[in-house]
């Protein structure tokens, strides 16, 4: 279904020099992460850098298609993809293949998809479309649940799969539902839960209750003028309280052993030196050898090729999840912040470019996109520096994997493909 164009397309080269650079950078540090000293030989697919180099010549071919394809496409056929891509979730249960206790893969050959990374394109779509639809009202209590719907299901879905860090980066929409007019009290309450979470994993169920209850007492108080003070300190405390409880038992009793060891290490909970101890040559042995590649880069690196952490293969998976350990030995702190500066600029200009869409669907797909770029970023940045717990989630267009190069690649080209329609639209 080519595009049938009523002016040339006019495709935004900021955005599509970014992402090459991005997608140049993986690649390079893929192979550095990779190779061992034999030739290099881009075609090898028996190689880690050789099979990123094919993803990406299949990414650009797929961006391609992608930009191709009439934009009344996408908005049209939405909430079958999102149907779809449901239906492919639950596939899983019966055909996926297992990886690091998560059942989030279906093996082909010798490639494995990932259909969750496919999935926060057809939930963004699906989003957008509803939020367009003329007859959405966010005011109204029962679009705001059909909405909610929307973005949960997935994430209940994948949570069963045991891909706990899948499931976060959906929650990034709600940022999405606030642009687009719904009430900050949900943003609210999301950053509460986080922080009486936290509270309560970090010093006691008792304190965490405690803090609440006077918290709330204290905010309603002193608001100044507010209608039934005492039912809404009493329904917002039950609510505190709850999720205090709720936060325990759900680290005592549903979290598995090796989640309940990442908040562990991210929080400082463990105190036995014995548990300690092992933790660092198990699950602090990634994020301790992640740090001290990154520190030994300095300002400028070691240069490229030459990490003798990076091709001593000191860091397991960094080529994947810590792939930013290799851009900090290499590249050192310059280019490090040369790195965050591009996903800044990509994710800003993203945000601009979504904020002058004359068509609402756009608008909402545009800043889905950058919601789900942002987290992805704050999170694996965040895990690889010790600053967020540790959640297997990979680094937009650098990290290894087919899966995620190409859904990345189509999430952006679709935002890209709807950007360049606007010239058509009034």
């Amino acid at each position: 279904m080519i595009g049938q164009r009523k002016n040339r397309l006019k495709l935004d080269w900021i955005i599509i020099s970014i992402y090459l650079l991005l997608v140049g950078f993986g690649v390079g540090n893929i192979l550095s992460s990779s190779v061992s000293g034999e030739e290099i030989y881009l075609f090898d697919f028996t190689k880690l850098y050789g099979k990123q180099f094919i993803y990406t010549l299949i990414s650009l071919f797929v961006g391609f298609i992608v930009i191709s394809i009439d934009v009344k496409f996408y908005e049209r056929f939405s909430s079958l993809f999102y149907l779809l891509s449901l239906i492919l979730l639950v596939c899983l249960f019966l055909f996926g293949k297992r990886v690091n206790g998560a059942l989030s893969w279906f093996p082909i050959g010798s490639f494995n998809l990932q259909p969750s990374e496919f999935v926060k394109i057809t939930v963004a779509l699906a989003v957008s479309k509803y939020i367009s639809d003329y007859q959405t009202d966010l005011r109204k209590i029962s679009d705001q649940a059909k909405l909610f719907l929307i973005i949960l299901i997935p994430i209940l879905i994948i949570i069963l799969q045991n891909d706990t860090g899948s499931s976060i980066v959906f929650f990034s929409l709600f940022l999405v539902l606030y642009r687009e007019g719904i009430s900050q009290n949900y943003i609210k309450s999301i950053f509460a839960i986080i922080i009486l979470s936290i509270i309560t994993l970090k010093f006691s169920l008792l304190t965490s209750s405690i803090i609440a209850v006077l918290f709330t007492t204290a905010y309603y108080f002193f608001r100044g003028k507010t209608k039934n003070k005492i039912i809404k300190i009493i329904v917002v405390s039950f609510l505190s309280l709850t999720t205090c409880f709720a936060t325990t038992y759900t680290y005592n009793n549903i979290l598995k052993n090796h989640q309940r060891n990442y908040i562990k290490v991210w929080l400082n909970l463990e105190k036995d030196p014995l548990k300690i101890k092992k933790m660092e040559k198990t699950i602090l042995y990634n994020l301790n050898e992640s740090k001290k590649a990154i520190s030994s880069g300095g300002l400028t690196g070691k240069g490229y090729l030459k990490g003798t952490r990076t091709m001593g293969n000191f860091v397991p998976a960094q080529h994947s999840d810590y792939i930013f350990s290799t851009v900090g030995e290499e590249w050192g702190f310059f280019g490090s912040i040369f790195i965050i500066f591009l996903y800044t600029m990509l994710i800003l200009r993203i945000l601009y470019l979504s904020e002058i869409q004359k068509n609402k669907f756009s608008r909402v797909y545009g800043y889905s996109t950058a919601s789900i770029l942002f987290i992805h970023f704050l999170i694996n940045i965040g895990m690889v520096l010790g600053l967020t717990p540790t959640i297997g989630i990979p680094l937009p267009f650098l990290s290894y994997g087919g899966s995620s190069l190409i859904a990345f690649t189509i999430l952006l080209f679709i935002f890209l493909r709807l950007d360049a329609n606007k010239i058509n639209e009034w």
